[in-house]
C-alpha cells in the first residue's frame, strides 16, 4: 500500500483530496494545524499535527513514515489561508519551503507535487489560452507567494535524483457547498452588491475540487519518472458564465437581489484599477474589472492526459 502525505490535509481542499486517495486505497497523513472532521475514523487515515512553520513537527512526521508521494497543499488559499493574504502569511510561507522539501529528499520521496495557482501568470488582452511557458508576472501576494513556492523547490528538488516533480496551477475553486470565489464574480467589492453585465454571457475559468482530485489520483498512478516532471494547468473545461453563476448561487445557496449594469468604459477601469491598488496586492478573490469581459482561459490539455474535467458547476458535488 502507498503512503500519501498531504501538507495542508484538513483544509478544504485538502479534504477533498485525502478524501480522494483513501478512497483508492492509499494510506494517508494529513498535516495541519488541525485535525477537521472531515476524514476522520476512516480506514488508513492518520491526522499529524503540525503548523507550516513547525520544523520539529514534520521532521518527525517524515522520520515516522516512509512517503511514496508527497502533495504540498498547505499555505494555500481557500485551505490553510484565507483570501487576503498578508505579509506575514508571504513569510509563513517562505519558512516552510525552507525545509519541507528538503526532507523530501532526505527521505526519499519519489513524487512531490506542489499547488501553485494560475495567479503566477500576467493575464493577455486577447483572448488566447495561458499555456504553461507563458509570461510569468505575479502581481498579489498569492501569486507572488506561490512562485515562491515554485521556484524554492525547482531549486532544492530539482538536483534530487529520481524524484518526479510537478506543479500544478490551479484556478479558484469551489464546490457544491463552497462558493466563495465563485460568489465574488459577480459581486461588487466596493458595496457588496450582487450584479450581472448585461444577461451574463461572459465567464470565468475556475476549478471544481473534484476535477483538482481525479488528476492528482491518476497522475500520482502513473507518473513514476522525469518524464512527467513539469508544470500543469489545473481548470475546468470550459468557461463558468456569470450566468450559471447566479443559478448556481440560487440553487444552492442565498441568492438576493442582483442588478443588471452596463458595461463601463475601459477609462473607468484603468482608474478603479490604480485607485485599488493594494486590494488587489492583498485580496486572492480580487475583481479585476479591466479583465472581467475578456474571458481568459487557461490552456490544460497537458493535464487532460490525466483527467476527464467530468465536473462541472452544474454537476459539482
Amino acid at each position: 500500500m502507498k503512503k500519501v502525505l498531504v501538507t495542508g490535509g484538513c483544509g478544504m481542499i485538502g479534504d477533498h483530496v485525502v478524501s480522494g486517495f483513501l478512497k483508492k486505497g492509499y494510506e494517508v497523513v494529513a498535516a495541519d494545524r488541525e485535525c477537521s472532521d472531515y476524514n476522520v475514523g476512516k480506514e488508513h487515515f492518520t491526522f499529524c499535527q503540525a503548523a507550516p512553520t513547525d520544523k520539529g513537527a514534520y521532521a518527525e512526521i517524515f522520520d515516522k513514515h516512509k512517503f511514496d508521494t508527497v502533495i504540498h497543499l498547505a499555505c494555500t488559499a481557500d485551505n490553510d489561508f484565507g483570501f487576503n493574504i498578508t505579509d506575514a502569511e508571504v513569510k509563513e510561507n517562505e519558512t516552510c519551503n525552507g525545509f519541507i522539501y528538503r526532507f523530501a529528499i532526505a527521505h526519499d520521496v519519489a513524487q512531490f507535487i506542489l499547488i501553485s495557482t494560475t495567479q503566477v501568470y500576467q493575464l493577455p488582452k486577447t483572448r488566447e489560452p495561458l499555456r504553461e511557458d507563458d509570461f510569468i508576472k505575479p502581481v498579489s501576494n498569492y501569486g507572488k507567494l506561490k512562485y515562491d513556492s515554485e521556484q524554492t523547490m525547482i531549486r532544492e528538488i530539482g538536483r534530487a535524483k529520481g524524484m518526479m516533480i510537478a506543479i500544478v496551477r490551479a484556478a479558484p475553486v469551489y464546490t457544491k457547498d463552497y462558493c466563495g470565489n465563485l460568489e465574488a464574480k459577480i459581486t461588487d467589492p466596493k458595496d457588496k452588491t450582487k450584479f450581472v453585465y448585461r444577461t451574463g454571457e461572459y465567464g470565468f475559468h475556475m476549478c471544481c475540487v473534484h476535477n483538482l482530485v481525479d488528476f492528482l489520483l491518476t497522475f500520482v498512478l502513473v507518473a513514476e519518472d522525469h518524464s512527467y516532471s513539469g508544470t500543469y494547468n489545473m481548470a475546468d473545461k470550459n468557461l463558468t458564465m456569470a450566468s450559471e453563476i447566479i443559478e448556481y448561487m440560487k440553487k444552492y445557496h442565498h441568492l438576493g437581489v442582483v442588478l443588471q449594469r452596463t458595461p463601463p468604459s475601459s477609462n473607468f477601469n484603468v482608474f478603479k484599477n490604480l485607485r485599488e491598488g493594494k486590494e488587489q496586492k492583498t485580496n486572492y478573490r480580487y475583481l479585476d474589472f479591466s479583465h472581467i469581459l475578456t474571458n481568459n482561459m487557461f490552456d490544460i490539455s497537458k493535464a487532460a492526459k490525466y483527467c476527464s474535467f467530468r465536473w462541472t458547476i452544474n454537476n459539482t458535488k
